[in-house]
């Protein structure tokens, strides 16, 4: 019965404007930033609590003048036994539906850095009537009552040159926050979009002692990944260009501080396909590359996601690489230590890219590359050294280019003919090795050494050749036992210019032009 009468009394020993001033002043102070709500009301049932409407916490003035975070409804529980001598102490909060908005400025500054930072210095709030506890108390109390956000959004946006780019965000958050004194522990789980990616938090805790603030405390705990499709995902970091898909799992050890975490762990992306339509494809356009799985040991740090060692292949083929990615500002890739061994071409250039100049065989390569993303054949850059073969050139173009020399009647056939096998229009596609250096800078090529053998000729090649533009400047001398025939190509694939220089020529220097001109217009 007694508790009866302090639950009907609750409503009556309650001073709501004290009790508002107190919590709205100890939030602002705790938080670094102001908070309001339009109004507040008294719950008796189940237990006693405090309900705020209409919450907002306001944003850093340097990130924006929207609200940090919304809330429709905050509900802060009233400790029962404490009323029954006439005191009133705060006991959990519940967060219901809140919005929270995450910025990062393009100099990797974040607006949570400021949270909890020191706020203008202002006086206690006076105490409810009936003996409730100080301000300062009170200020204790919202730090250490157990805080659970319940069905939460998270939307992070990254802010470059001016403008707003939204990236992702995280729905159905439940989070719980409890802990007093020197440590904080919390656990939650959430959905990230686009895509459908879990994500779940245990085991963590937030060590207070001895930090400035709450960014700079000490932060574990452990994160397990677990997406069925990430093609959502893929898309908002890296552009609708092309589509990737798969599933992704992981268990990640978080470490660092608030304000700047790291983490530490597996990953492995399943069942990874990257699909594109590609016009110069003959039906089906839509071709679709797939990868078995992605393995890596990756960590986390600084906006740059690191695989090392990343490892995965194709066909029989094998791909290892130490792999750093960074999101800040667009997403670049950089793979060191790339190492291709007995990679099956047919499959990228011929079945996925639908390449003019198609080979088949293995390949092996060594190097080092970099890329961004969203635009891949004019950013690409880095070193290398490759081998192909035994294999064959089966690229539609390639094929026009050799039929053309076997029907060629000219001064190029009479040129190459002592040499030449006579089964060479039969059988022109295979060839022993295609090896060379190379170095690409913003997506041109530059060789010195790259050399194709064959049984019939070798054919050495060195210049630069653009990936975005097809530009290309290219000097080529083809051998055929004692004869070598020297040549010039610039402008474009898909309009070169041939000049064969005369001091190679056996013959008539325009006729040879001529019917070289002729050949690689068969590249269009």
């Amino acid at each position: 019965m007694l508790a009866i009468a302090v639950l009907l009394a609750v409503p009556y020993l309650v001073d709501l404007p004290r009790i508002q001033a107190l919590i709205a002043t100890n939030a602002s102070q705790a938080l670094g930033r102001p908070v309001k709500f339009r109004s507040m009301s008294v719950a008796v049932l189940p237990l006693p609590a405090v309900e705020l409407h209409d919450v907002e916490i306001a944003e850093d003035p340097q990130f924006g003048t929207e609200p940090f975070l919304r809330l429709d409804r905050g509900v802060i529980r009233l400790k029962l036994w404490p009323l029954f001598t006439g005191r009133m102490e705060l006991g959990d909060i519940s967060l219901k539906k809140p919005r929270i908005t995450v910025i990062t400025l393009r100099d990797g500054r974040m607006n949570i850095a400021t949270l909890g930072g020191a706020g203008e210095t202002r006086p206690a709030a006076r105490a409810p009537r009936g003996g409730a506890q100080s301000a300062a108390g009170a200020s204790a109390a919202v730090l250490g009552s157990r805080v659970r956000i319940d069905d939460g959004v998270v939307t992070y946006v990254a802010r470059g040159a001016g403008e707003a780019r939204t990236r992702y965000h995280a729905e159905d958050l439940d989070l719980t926050i409890a802990g007093t004194g020197s440590q904080m522990t919390f656990k939650g789980e959430a959905l990230v979009k686009p895509g459908d990616v879990s994500v779940k938090v245990s085991d963590g805790i937030i060590a207070l002692s001895g930090a400035r603030s709450l960014m700079d405390s000490a932060l574990r705990a452990t994160v397990t990944v677990d997406g069925k499709d990430i093609t959502e995902l893929a898309k908002a970091a890296a552009g609708d260009k092309a589509t990737i898909g798969g599933g992704i799992k992981g268990t990640l050890a978080v470490a660092g501080t608030v304000g700047s975490p790291n983490a530490a762990g597996d990953l492995e992306v399943s069942r990874l396909t990257v699909t594109q339509v590609n016009p110069q494809c003959p039906e089906p356009k839509r071709r679709t590359l797939a990868i078995p799985a992605i393995r890596m040991n990756a960590v986390y740090g600084d906006g740059r996601l690191t695989g090392r060692p990343l490892t995965t292949s194709i066909g029989n083929g094998t791909i290892t690489t130490a792999v750093q990615v960074t999101l800040d500002g667009g997403v670049r890739v950089q793979m060191a230590d790339l190492g291709i061994k007995a990679l099956p071409l047919d499959k990228v250039l011929v079945d996925f890219l639908c390449q003019g100049y198609a080979v088949t065989g293995p390949m092996d390569l060594t190097g080092a590359l970099a890329f961004t993303a969203t635009d891949v054949w004019n950013t690409l850059s880095g070193p290398g050294q490759l081998r192909i073969g035994p294999g064959k050139v089966v690229g539609s173009q390639a094929l026009a280019l050799v039929g053309g020399v076997v029907r060629l009647g000219g001064a190029v056939s009479s040129l190459l003919s002592a040499e030449l096998p006579r089964n060479l229009g039969n059988s022109p596609l295979e060839f022993d090795s295609i090896a060379g250096t190379y170095q690409v800078a913003n997506g041109v090529v530059t060789t010195r050494d790259l050399l194709y053998t064959s049984r019939a000729m070798k054919v050495a090649v060195a210049g630069d050749y653009a990936l975005g533009s097809g530009r290309m400047n290219l000097d080529m001398v083809v051998t055929t036992g004692r004869s070598e025939l020297k040549a010039k190509v610039t402008g474009t694939s898909a309009s070169p210019s041939i000049r064969v220089l005369p001091s190679a020529v056996l013959g008539d220097p325009k006729s040879v032009e001529k019917g070289l001109g002729d050949l690689l217009r068969r590249l269009r």
